[in-house]
């Protein structure tokens, strides 16, 4: 699968721009807060309904303005399909595919399937819970439209649950129909945690080899996921939790709650690890995450890369690169370094400056 083209009016710094991409190897360079990385988030956005950066629409339109305008060309499996998407600042943004609106985002996730790679995905193994189930669930969402439904369930109902856990403090008539939610949350919590269950493990068949690899055979990586709740005994957790989800106003057990963590031998390196093993393992999530779509789809993604050359020394940027093969690849850096020039085969070139950008060849 690939992006053959990308149109956009009033997003971010782009007032109007087009581009249109090379099945291979595409570069924008240029200084940094020129928009280059806007560009990426454009295409992420096309593709999942969401931007990498956690940002809101009215965030992602042009300052001053109203609305904004995506328009993307896509081919899959030799078919062409035109995604139009308008974003609102006070409304629910508009999908269209070939020129048919869509109800649900869902309908569109999984169509153009890509992996974003940025100086800030080191967050995945440094930071907090949140970045590493955030991590789990983009790309689940994009490869299992069931997971997708029963995640987006999950979190309207774990919304409202918790919304009547602060009512009842006024009105505390309301605590019978607590029964109602806590149902629902166990039912849709527990399809999640499952689904993540056999996700990590199909992570696990990848990484292994690939950060073997990576570490010149020294380490040996594995992914821990550990649930904040089994499965089997989440609804009687609920139960327990009761009144202490009604003291605290929030629901305190949950996936919304669940972790992983990445050990080499038994060491967890997000707490004992050097910088280099985890920007190492942060590298062989990406590429796994890279193997994963392609086993899952029969299909490559589009690789995002965002100034990330520049955060690793040569030996990881030459895996990196050598690892790229037959994927389409858009590349954003500051400046066409010489290792570039000298090793990599690139098939086009842009030069972004202040919201324009020019192609160079």
């Amino acid at each position: 699968m690939i992006i053959k083209s990308i149109e956009l009016a009033n997003y971010r710094n782009y007032e109007n721009l087009q581009l249109s991409f090379d099945k291979g190897v595409n570069i924008l360079y240029g200084d940094n807060a020129q928009g280059k990385t806007n560009v990426l988030e454009a295409i992420y956005v096309s593709a999942t309904t969401k931007s990498h950066k956690g940002s809101k629409d009215k965030e992602i339109i042009k300052f001053d303005e109203e609305e904004s305008h995506i328009r993307s060309m896509i081919e899959r499996h030799d078919l062409e399909y035109r995604v139009d998407m308008h974003l609102r600042k006070n409304k629910s943004k508009g999908i269209a595919i070939n020129g048919q609106k869509i109800k649900k985002a869902s309908e569109l996730i999984g169509l153009l399937n890509v992996v974003f790679f940025s100086p800030e995905d080191l967050s995945i193994i440094k930071d907090g819970p949140s970045e590493r189930r955030r991590f789990i669930d983009m790309e689940l969402c994009q490869l299992d439209k069931s997971y997708l439904y029963n995640l987006n369930q999950y979190n309207k109902i774990l919304n409202n649950r918790n919304k009547l856990l602060k009512d009842i403090i006024f009105n505390p008539a309301l605590k019978d129909t607590l029964d109602i939610w806590d149902e629902q949350l166990v039912q849709f919590g527990i399809q999640i945690i499952k689904r993540r269950a056999v996700f990590i493990e199909e992570l696990n068949g990848i990484i292994y080899d690939i950060h073997r690899k990576l570490s010149g055979g020294r380490e040996e990586l594995f992914i821990a996921y550990e649930p904040d709740i089994d499965a089997e005994i989440f609804a009687a957790k609920v139960r327990i939790n009761r009144e202490r989800d009604l003291k605290l106003s929030q629901t305190t057990s949950g996936p919304h709650k669940d972790d992983c963590i990445f050990k080499i031998g038994d060491c967890d390196i997000r707490k004992y690890g050097s910088q280099g093993q985890q920007r190492t393992a942060a590298l062989s999530l990406k590429l796994s995450e890279i193997e994963l779509v392609k086993r899952v789809t029969k299909d490559t993604p589009v690789l995002l890369l965002d100034d990330v050359l520049s955060e690793l020394d040569s030996n990881r940027q030459n895996h990196l690169l050598n690892s790229i093969g037959d994927i389409q690849t858009i590349i954003t850096c500051t400046g066409l370094d010489d290792f570039i020039n000298n090793r990599f085969e690139i098939n086009k070139i842009f030069k972004v400056t202040a919201g324009t950008v020019t192609s160079e060849n």
